[in-house]
């Protein structure tokens, strides 16, 4: 499989680049309308997905697999936001609240369980309020939640960026010594 990527390794740099510059712009304006957030997040995972389908159909035929899921899930997540961009900022966020009250609660519940077993419980316990509470907050108040997972998104898409364009330098690299 790496002998693909070795050389196509300006995909993976482009790819960061775009979540890069996608971060950027999220994080410098996190007061943007959640709509253009929305769309702007829709272009990127569409093209992003684009760039994936590239990788798979260059992509050696027992390794495509993971690849062309990785293109559809970015392809179909990109047109879904542009089509519904107020859907999907409220959507991700109802979802967000809903997972950390759910994941509050399920954390309580095991430290009342395992209150007799271990020492230190409560912070279990502290951890499971503080994921209710952020949930019920991210439920009432879904535009400060959005807000909030805007800014997520952005740093989320600043590190992969880094990340990708390490790795593709990386691989410019042993492709390099590949041919030395």
């Amino acid at each position: 499989m790496i002998d693909d990527y070795l050389g196509h390794w300006w995909v993976l740099a482009l790819r960061g680049v775009l979540a890069l510059i996608f971060g950027i712009l999220a994080v410098v304006w996190p007061g943007i309308t959640l709509l253009v957030l929305a769309v702007v997040f829709g272009a990127y995972a569409l093209v992003d997905g684009i760039l994936a389908g590239v990788s798979a159909a260059r992509a050696a035929k027992g390794q495509r697999a993971p690849l062309i899921l990785l293109a559809l899930a970015g392809v179909i997540f990109g047109i879904l936001c542009l089509i519904w961009p107020g859907v999907t900022v409220l959507v991700i966020t109802l979802l967000i609240g809903i997972w950390a009250v759910v994941t509050g609660v399920s954390e309580i519940m095991t430290a009342i369980r395992l209150r007799r077993e271990i020492q230190g419980e409560w912070l279990h316990v502290l951890s499971g309020a503080l994921s209710v509470v952020f949930g019920v907050l991210v439920l009432v108040w879904p535009a400060t939640g959005a807000l909030a997972v805007a800014l997520l998104i952005g740093i989320y898409a600043i590190l992969a960026g880094i990340v990708l364009i390490v790795l593709a330098f990386r691989i410019r690299r042993l492709r390099t010594q590949a041919v030395t």
